[in-house]
């Protein structure tokens, strides 16, 4: 049933839309206002993307699982996703996507109706603290019965 929404009820939608729009503002402004929407949306993805991108790697730091930042990057993927699919109705929800007001009502309508198996205050090692008490070597085993292998004297 999702597949016969997604691949034949959206793109009607779309259809339906975009010839209300293209009626009111004639065809050369819908395109290009369908086109424009996708240059800007990219742009905005590119910049809230490095924005998420850095909010792991800081949450990562201080020993944080970024269940919050995971989350809004999967939002900025379908967010991309929905704005290079053509059509005012995909567009809108990519541009809602984008607004972090609502990926927060999202995530917590998310929360409050799931059971998360991991929730953001759990803490783990960050990346670069490591145990004093390992020291790195290198090592090779070698076999007493070869013959070359071991402290002969020759």
């Amino acid at each position: 049933m999702p597949f016969f929404v997604i691949f034949i009820v959206v793109p009607l939608m779309e259809l339906a839309v975009f010839a209300l729009v293209s009626s009111e503002m004639g065809l050369g402004n819908a395109l290009l206002f369908a086109l424009l929407t996708a240059i800007i949306g990219g742009a905005v993805i590119r910049h809230q993307g490095m924005s998420t991108i850095f909010k792991i790697r800081q949450a990562l730091d201080r020993g944080k699982i970024p269940i919050d930042e995971i989350f809004d990057g999967f939002c900025l993927v379908a967010a991309g996703a929905t704005l290079i699919t053509p059509g005012f109705i995909t567009d809108t929800i990519g541009f809602l996507l984008l607004m972090p007001p609502v990926r927060a009502a999202i995530r917590h309508l998310i929360k409050t109706h799931t059971d998360w198996a991991v929730t953001g205050e759990s803490s783990f090692q960050g990346r670069y603290t490591q145990d004093p008490t390992v020291i790195e070597a290198e090592w090779e085993q070698i076999d007493e019965n070869e013959p070359g292998s071991g402290d002969d004297k020759v």
